[in-house]
């Protein structure tokens, strides 16, 4: 029988566990190779050190450790977790998701004790939205566990966060999974109804199929084998009298589909829609929640503020636009703009678009060098950067990084927030913002005494630029640590037939040193 749940049941977060791989590669030695000014990655960006997967990692081994944690440190059996809701942009299948790996590493662990079926009655699913994908995991668990008394969800976000080597995006990725507890009377952060949305259908960022003619690929590498385009018509003319057997090249299409796990991106494009749909999320959002955001500072009920962050200073080089937003709602505009020497630019003072998004853009930077401004920044958003500094874009675990690193420093700090509200900055290229606030609850200090973020990113290993490019190609011969305590990838199946490209994973308790899957 189903037992309905009051409105006054809090529902949201009760524990939360990150698994960070234990390598990682300092800023500064790829500043050096890619000739680039340290200075500028690490004061300009707040870039540290980047998380890398090692060679038996990929994003369903890093959201079963994150998950696994979760479950055992909060003594939770099988039967009790009704759904695993996954967010990730970093699939490897176009038809099977990622969360059903998941569930059989989870299942390979717990079957001994409770069974081979015991995550039979267990939902999962992955969400994909770019960045935003595990937070509409978590609206929609939300949901979820307010329809019934003791429903138990999991909403992991698990990414491995590539670009092209030398880009303008290498030096912000990162890799990483966390994995958030849902439940009604969290321990650590109820979360209200009210969510603000913004989305506009743009191409910012994103990992479309490429497409490749069979007499392309033919051409480029029979060129560098140091042949011409006639020996390329000849071996495509040669291709269309074999029969189809499922070869790359041998197949029926005529063209290649080829999936890429680097994006193509925009990155100025990026902010400006960043940008654009935080604020506009948030004008969304204050009526739901009973604010007026035409004369009131929305942030000011908040304590802290998490953001989805490419890159550790992202948050705090994008939001002076809301902040002057605030500004002019409680009429503090006129004086803060005299006492600081600010003068907003007029669109129709300019020629041309271009032109005036430059002043803008020159206006908004000025508003985040004042003081006033720099002290907003230290109270409500430079705690949630200190973990992405030493980690990187975890694509859509990064808010929830974010929120990790925000309740340790605030523990560290010997700071109350019991009753605080938070509010969080969602973003997923495409594009899509969202908005919502929670209260921290009575337990958020037992709960993240759990985490040890910090600590644990203390202990990782530097590896040097040869390893990290190996790993980044895809040719390391093996692990660059030994594995321990942790799923891993185990084979990838390349023989044709019903089980081509099939992954199968397991799980290394003692120490061994791996090949990656073959």
């Amino acid at each position: 029988m189903r037992t309905e749940q009051t409105r006054l049941t809090p529902v949201g977060i009760d524990d939360m566990a990150a698994y960070i791989p234990k390598i990682y590669l300092p800023i500064a030695t790829l500043a050096e190779e890619r000739n680039l000014e340290y200075a500028k990655l690490n004061k300009g960006l707040g870039l540290e050190a980047m998380a890398v997967a090692d060679a038996h990692e990929d994003v369903a081994t890093m959201a079963a450790n994150a998950v696994l944690e979760l479950m055992e440190k909060n003594r939770l059996r099988p039967q009790e977790v009704g759904r695993i809701y996954m967010g990730t942009e970093s699939s490897v299948d176009g038809s099977k998701p990622m969360a059903t790996y998941v569930l059989e590493m989870l299942t390979q662990y717990y079957e001994a004790l409770y069974g081979p079926d015991c995550f039979l009655n267990c939902d999962v699913v992955d969400l994909t939205f770019a960045c935003i994908g595990a937070v509409d995991a978590l609206q929609n668990t939300l949901d979820w566990v307010k329809g019934g008394e003791n429903r138990i969800g999991i909403v992991v976000g698990s990414d491995n966060a590539k670009y092209e080597l030398g880009s303008g995006g290498e030096y912000t990725q990162g890799a990483g999974s966390i994995a958030l507890l849902v439940k009604q009377n969290p321990r650590l952060i109820s979360i209200g109804d009210a969510w603000g949305v913004a989305t506009r259908p743009v191409h910012d960022f994103f990992k479309p199929l490429r497409i490749a003619t069979k007499e392309s690929l033919l051409h480029e590498a029979l060129k560098l084998a140091g042949k011409g385009s006639q020996a390329a018509r000849e071996a495509l003319s040669r291709l269309a009298e074999m029969p189809p057997n499922g070869g790359v090249l041998t197949s029926s299409e005529a063209n290649i589909m080829l999936h890429k796990e680097t994006p193509v991106f925009d990155g100025p494009y990026s902010n400006a829609c960043y940008q654009e749909r935080i604020r506009e999320a948030l004008t969304h959002f204050a009526p739901q929640a009973g604010y007026d955001v035409q004369a009131e500072a929305i942030s000011g009920n908040w304590d802290k503020m998490a953001f989805h962050l490419p890159y550790a200073f992202q948050a705090r080089r994008m939001f002076p636009e809301v902040y002057l937003m605030e500004a002019k709602a409680t009429g503090k505009w006129a004086s803060w703009a005299k006492e600081y020497g600010l003068e907003e630019p007029a669109r129709e003072n300019f020629g041309d678009e271009a032109a005036f998004e430059k002043a803008h853009g020159q206006f908004l930077r000025a508003i985040s060098k004042t003081d006033a401004y720099q002290v907003f920044v230290q109270e409500k958003i430079a705690a949630g950067e200190r973990a992405s500094s030493l980690v990187g874009n975890l694509y859509t675990s990064s808010i929830f990084l974010s929120l990790m690193s925000i309740l340790e420093t605030a523990l560290e700090g010997g700071e109350e927030l019991q009753g605080r509200r938070f509010g969080f900055f969602a973003y997923g290229s495409g594009s899509k913002s969202k908005v919502f606030e929670g209260e921290l609850q009575a337990g958020w200090k037992e709960a993240t005494r759990q985490f040890r973020l910090m600590e644990r990113l203390a202990r990782r290993t530097a590896i040097d630029y040869y390893t990290y490019e190996q790993l980044h190609r895809g040719q390391a011969a093996e692990s660059a640590l030994p594995v321990q305590n942790e799923f891993f990838l185990k084979e990838i199946c390349h023989e044709k037939g019903v089980l081509e490209g099939a992954r199968t994973y397991a799980r290394a308790t003692e120490a061994a040193v791996l090949e990656p899957g073959a």
